[in-house]
C-alpha cells in the first residue's frame, strides 16, 4: 500500500498574494489535494501526498522561480542562519547603483549625465529586477494568474529600452530615463523589504509558541539499576521517556507525574494567571513552567501530538483560512493585473493619439499607471489582519479554528448556552436535607460513606462538602450507572443513595436530587444547588449589550433551569431536553442565521458540531481542542467577551484595509494617467501603500480591550 502524508513546504520568493495564487493554481493542476499557500508565513501545504507527489511539487515550485527551502520536518531541525536576507541583499545592491543615477538629476557633474555611464549603472539594477520580478512575472502568466510583478517588469522594461534606444541612436538627453527604470526596481525592493519585516511581526504569535517548544529536557535512564540524568534537546524526547523537571524548569512534553509534586504556571497555554497545584498521577502540559517543586514525569505526547503542538497547528491553520471577504479580494486581484495592463495601454493611446501628448510623456504616464496600480495592498488587506487577529486571541488563551470563524463571531446574533459546567461551575452544593426517622448527621454519614466510592460529579461534590463528617465502614459497595450506589455496613444493614429511579417504588415525589434508602425504607432526600460561575452575569450582560440573543438549553429540570435563567436575565429557556432534542433545537435556530453553541466540549460535542460556531469551555485537553471551532483554554467564559471584541476589531481593520486599497488605486490611477504622477513617485507610493496596510493590521497587537 502506498504511504501518503500531509506536507508542509517552506518557500522563499513569494512577493505577494498573487504569487501564492499562482503556486496554488499550478499545484491544483497536478492533482494534489487541499492545497493551501500562505504568502505571509511562506508555507505551502497539501494533504494525502505520496513521496513522489511531494518531489514533483517541489520541482514545480522551483521551476516557477521560487525556492523550496525545506519541508516542515527539515525546517524544525534547521538552524536559522544569521546575516542579511535575500531581499535585503538585493535592495542594497540595487540602491548602490541607483543613488548615482538619482544624484544626476540634482548635481551637474558631467560623467553622471553621460548616457553610457548611466547605462552602465542601470544595467546591473535592471538585470537584478528582471531576475527577481521578471521570472516571477513569466511564471505567473504561465500559471494563468498574472501577479503584480508583471506590472513592475513591464514598467521598468519600457523605461529601460526607451532609454537604451535613445542612447544607441544618440537622440539626446530627453530620451534618458535610466533613473526611472532603476528607481522603480529599488523602490519596489524597498517596499518588499519593509513588507517582509512587517509581515514577520504579524506572525510573532506563532514564533512565540514555537519558541516554547525549543527547550532542553533532563532525560532519566538507568544503567545497572543506577539512575542517570542526561540533558537533551526536547525534540529528542520520545513517548514514554522518563523526565526530571526541577523548580523553574520548562516542562518539555505532555506527560503524567509519576513522582513528586509542585505548582505549574500554565498561563502561556491557558491564559490563566493563577498557578495550578499538581500531584502524582496528574497530567502536565509541555511548554508550561514548574515554578515550585520537583517532579518526575512520563512523556505521553510529543511534537505535533502534544497540546502545544496542536495549538500551533490550529493557529497556523486558522491564519491560512479565509473569511468570506477574502474570496471577493481574491477574485478582484485575479482580474486586476490584466485590467491594469489594458488601462496602461489605453492611457498611452489616448495621451499620444487623442490628446496630442508627445511619445515620451505618453509612455511615462503609461508606466506610472502600471507601477501605481500594483494590487499588493489589496492582496495584503485581509491576510495580515487575520494573522494578527488569530495571534492576539491565541495569546489570550482562545483558540479559533479558521479565520472564517472570526467573521462568524463578529456576525453572531444568537448564542446558546448549556447550563451545567458552562454557566454554572459544575460543582454541586447541598441546598437542604430532609430526613425520615434518622438525624441529619446520620444522613450525612451515610451519604459520605457511599458517595466516596463514586466518580460521578454529584458524588464528588457531596464528598467534598461532607469530608469532615464521620463515615460508616461499608462493604460490598456496588454502583449502577444512572441509578445510584449501594453497600452494607458491618452489621448487615443495606444502604443506597441515588436518583429517583432508585426510590420510585417508595415515593411519588420526584423533585429531589438524591434519595437515601436504608433497608428498603426512604430515610432522607437531598436537594442540591449548582453554583453559578462568578463571571457568568458579567459576560452575558456584555454579549446582550452587543445585540446577541442568549438562549439556555439544558437537559436539567425545569425548576433549576428557570432559576438560573432568572439570575442571569435569560428569556428563552429550553429544559429537560435529550441530546437528540438539543440537536433539533440548534438546527432550527441555525436555519435563520448562524448560531453559536457554548458547552463543555466533551458531553456537548454533538451539539457543538451542529452549531455554526461550537465554543468549548473545557480546559486544555486534546478532546476539547478537537470538539469545537473556538476553545477557551482556561474554561473562563469571560474570554467570550474578549473573543468577540478581537473578532470585531479584526473585521473593522479588514474593512479599513480594503477601503484603503480600493481608494488608493481608484484615486491614483486617474492621477497617473493624466501625467500628474512621476513613475518614481508612483513606485514609492505603491510600496508605501503596502506598508500602510500592514501597519494598520499591526495595530491589532496592542489595541486596548475594555
Amino acid at each position: 500500500m502506498i504511504q501518503t502524508k500531509d506536507i508542509v513546504l517552506i518557500v522563499e520568493g513569494m512577493d505577494c498574494t498573487n504569487c501564492a495564487l499562482g503556486i496554488k493554481k499550478q499545484l491544483d493542476k497536478t492533482g494534489l489535494e487541499q492545497v493551501d499557500v500562505n504568502f505571509a508565513t511562506a508555507e505551502v501545504r497539501f494533504a494525502n501526498a505520496t513521496d513522489e507527489q511531494m518531489k514533483s511539487a517541489i520541482t514545480k515550485i522551483n521551476t516557477m522561480g521560487y525556492k523550496v527551502v525545506a519541508n516542515l520536518s527539515e525546517a524544525e531541525e534547521t538552524v536559522v542562519k544569521k546575516g542579511l536576507s535575500g531581499i535585503e541583499l538585493k535592495f542594497y545592491f540595487s540602491i548602490l547603483f541607483t543613488i548615482p543615477l538619482l544624484t544626476a538629476m540634482f548635481i551637474p557633474i558631467g560623467i553622471l549625465h553621460n548616457p553610457y555611464f548611466q547605462l552602465a549603472l542601470c544595467l546591473p539594477v535592471y538585470g537584478l529586477g528582471i531576475w527577481h520580478f521578471g521570472r516571477s512575472a513569466f511564471f505567473s502568466i504561465k500559471s494563468g494568474v498574472p501577479n503584480m510583478d508583471v506590472l513592475i517588469a513591464l514598467g521598468t522594461t519600457a523605461a529601460f529600452f526607451y532609454s537604451l534606444t535613445g542612447t544607441l541612436l544618440h537622440l539626446g538627453h530627453n530620451y534618458q530615463f535610466y533613473e526611472t527604470s532603476a528607481s522603480i526596481i529599488s523602490l519596489i525592493l524597498l517596499g518588499n523589504l519593509l513588507e517582509h519585516k512587517a509581515v514577520k511581526k504579524t506572525t510573532s504569535a506563532i514564533d512565540e509558541l514555537v519558541k516554547m517548544q525549543k527547550t532542553t529536557a533532563k532525560l532519566i535512564t538507568y544503567n545497572n539499576g543506577i539512575e542517570q540524568i542526561t540533558e537533551v534537546e526536547a525534540i529528542r524526547i520520545r513517548k514514554n521517556d522518563m523526565l526530571l523537571v526541577n523548580s523553574g524548569d520548562k516542562i518539555p512534553a505532555d506527560g503524567l507525574i509519576v513522582w513528586g509534586e509542585g505548582n505549574v504556571d500554565e498561563s502561556a497555554i491557558t491564559g490563566e494567571s493563577l498557578e495550578v497545584e499538581k500531584d502524582m498521577g496528574q497530567a502536565v502540559i509541555g511548554g508550561t513552567i514548574l515554578t515550585v517543586g520537583t517532579i518526575k514525569m512520563k512523556a505521553t505526547a510529543i511534537g505535533n501530538q502534544s497540546v502545544l503542538g496542536q495549538i500551533i497547528e490550529l493557529v497556523k491553520n486558522a491564519q491560512q483560512d479565509k473569511p468570506k471577504l477574502q474570496n471577493l479580494a481574491d477574485k478582484i486581484s485575479a482580474i486586476f493585473v490584466p485590467a491594469i495592463i489594458g488601462i496602461a495601454i489605453l492611457t498611452f493611446v489616448l495621451n499620444y493619439f487623442a490628446v496630442g501628448v508627445d511619445f515620451q510623456h505618453s509612455l511615462l504616464r503609461s508606466i506610472a499607471v502600471l507601477v501605481i496600480a500594483c494590487p499588493c495592498a489589496l492582496g495584503l488587506a485581509i491576510p495580515t489582519a487575520v494573522i494578527v487577529g488569530v495571534g492576539r486571541v491565541a495569546k489570550q488563551g482562545i483558540l479559533i479554528k479558521g479565520a472564517s470563524t472570526i467573521q462568524k463571531i463578529n456576525d453572531l446574533k444568537t448564542l446558546v448556552f448549556d447550563k451545567t459546567g458552562t454557566l454554572t461551575t459544575g460543582k454541586f452544593g447541598i441546598k437542604s436535607i430532609e430526613t425520615y426517622g434518622i438525624t441529619e448527621g446520620e444522613a450525612k454519614s451515610i451519604l459520605l460513606s457511599l458517595e466516596k466510592y463514586s466518580t460521578h460529579p454529584i458524588a464528588v461534590s457531596i464528598v467534598h462538602e461532607l469530608q469532615r463528617e464521620q463515615p460508616i465502614e461499608m462493604k460490598e459497595v456496588e454502583e449502577e450507572k444512572g441509578i445510584g450506589i449501594r453497600g452494607k455496613d458491618m452489621e448487615g444493614a443495606v444502604y443506597s443513595a441515588g436518583s429517583f429511579r432508585s426510590a420510585k417504588h417508595l415515593t411519588d415525589d420526584d423533585v429531589h436530587s438524591v434519595y437515601v434508602i436504608k433497608n428498603d425504607a426512604l430515610v432522607a432526600t437531598v436537594d442540591l444547588k449548582d453554583e453559578l460561575r462568578s463571571e457568568s452575569l458579567q459576560t452575558l450582560t456584555f454579549l446582550k449589550a452587543k445585540g446577541i440573543e442568549i438562549v439556555l438549553l439544558s437537559g436539567d429540570k425545569k425548576e433549576k433551569c428557570e432559576a438560573i435563567a432568572a439570575q442571569l436575565g435569560i428569556e428563552k429557556v429550553y429544559f429537560e431536553k435529550l441530546p437528540a432534542e438539543k440537536l433539533e433545537i440548534i438546527a432550527a435556530l441555525n436555519s435563520n442565521h448562524d448560531v453559536g453553541m457554548v458547552g463543555d466540549g466533551i458531553n456537548d460535542a454533538p451539539a457543538l458540531a451542529q452549531a455554526a460556531i461550537g465554543i468549548s469551555l473545557s480546559d486544555a485537553t486534546q478532546i476539547a481542542i478537537k470538539s469545537a471551532q473556538v476553545v477557551l483554554l482556561n474554561g473562563n467564559i469571560n474570554l467570550l467577551g474578549k473573543a468577540w471584541q478581537i473578532s470585531h476589531a479584526t473585521m473593522n481593520i479588514i474593512k479599513q484595509n480594503l477601503f484603503w486599497a480600493f481608494f488608493y488605486n481608484v484615486l491614483a490611477i486617474p492621477i497617473a494617467a493624466c501625467g500628474l504622477l512621476d513613475p518614481m513617485v508612483a513606485a514609492a507610493s505603491m510600496a508605501m501603500s503596502d506598508v500602510v496596510v500592514i501597519l494598520n493590521s499591526l495595530r491589532l497587537r496592542s489595541k486596548r480591550l475594555k
